[in-house]
């Protein structure tokens, strides 16, 4: 009896095999690892290297939108203090409209008919609903002060900046199978709502009517015509976007001369600051991959 215990305990274990179900393995610990462990690891293998000019043309989409709100902030400014009327807004509006759907027509190839019929439909009714419900954005906040009004609206705005997705469009483009996220929908909602806000403050029914049609258009039309331009042809999208931004700095300029150096400055740090840190933080970036990491399908789980 003595000899068999003896032969048992002398026995070798058995070889550890690496499985990921079947429980512990005897002579083993659960966390158990061999020598081949660390042969599987790998360093920075997804680290993307990137070009600091491919990165300063990516963040011109940025300077970009940052030049559109700019423009309707302008806009706001100049209504409210009797600069621009009424009826010159509505030709601004007419003229945005138009120019919006040539370059739709111009820029993408899957338009068809019915779906430009489907937008001419969606936009007509929108319209008559924004008119019929101007007189009441007109009284909503009759009873705020117009320093909490600003300070609200400029809130909104940062927020709109800070959640608006500059890859995509706030619209759905023809062709597109994905639907705009969650914070690109955020990010609309409070556009609308500093719109609503600013349009509160003017003094009649066509003048709330030609704002908000004003401010709708540039928000949520406005990254679905740059969306289709950067699509179409990334040229043209360098030009339209240099074109832009030199007219909103004239424009700022014949403004307010401090409020030009700002914008400027904020340009100039979104398209060459920020890409050069960016570049010279790739430098410290350290990942490792291994046998530890979670499995990862290869293959499309909606297929």
């Amino acid at each position: 009896m003595d000899y068999s215990l003896a032969n048992n305990s002398s026995s070798p274990r058995p070889k550890w095999r690496k499985v990921a179900y079947g429980g512990m393995q005897p002579g083993y610990d659960d966390n158990h690892t061999d020598e081949s462990f660390l042969e599987g690891m790998v360093m920075n293998a997804s680290v993307v290297k990137r070009d600091m000019l491919k990165v300063m043309l990516d963040s011109v989409s940025i300077s970009e939108y940052l030049c559109i709100v700019a423009l309707v902030v302008l806009v706001w400014i100049c209504t409210l203090t009797s600069t621009i009327d009424e009826n010159s807004l509505l030709f601004i509006d007419v003229s945005l409209l138009f120019s919006g759907f040539l370059i739709l027509l111009f820029t993408q190839e899957m338009l068809s008919l019915s779906l430009l019929l489907h937008y001419v439909l969606n936009i007509s009714f929108f319209i008559t609903v924004l008119y019929v419900l101007a007189p009441i954005y007109q009284t909503l906040t009759r009873s705020i002060s117009s320093d909490s009004i600003w300070a609200v609206a400029a809130s909104l705005l940062v927020l709109h900046l800070f959640l608006h997705d500059y890859s995509e469009s706030t619209v759905k483009a023809p062709g597109v199978l994905k639907n705009p996220a969650l914070t690109s929908c955020i990010s609309v909602n409070a556009s609308v709502v500093a719109s609503v806000f600013i349009a509160s403050r003017l003094p009649s029914r066509l003048h709330v009517f030609a704002i908000m049609l004003f401010s709708l258009q540039v928000f949520l039309f406005a990254p679905l015509v740059t969306y289709c331009i950067k699509k179409y042809s990334f040229r043209m999208h360098l030009c339209f976007s240099i074109s832009l931004m030199a007219m909103t700095l004239s424009f700022v300029y014949m403004l307010h001369r401090l409020l030009f150096v700002v914008l400027l400055s904020l340009l100039v740090f979104v398209n060459v600051v920020c890409p050069y840190w960016l570049i010279r933080i790739q430098e410290y970036k350290f990942e490792i991959n291994g046998p530890w990491d979670e499995a990862k399908l290869c293959f499309d789980i909606t297929d």
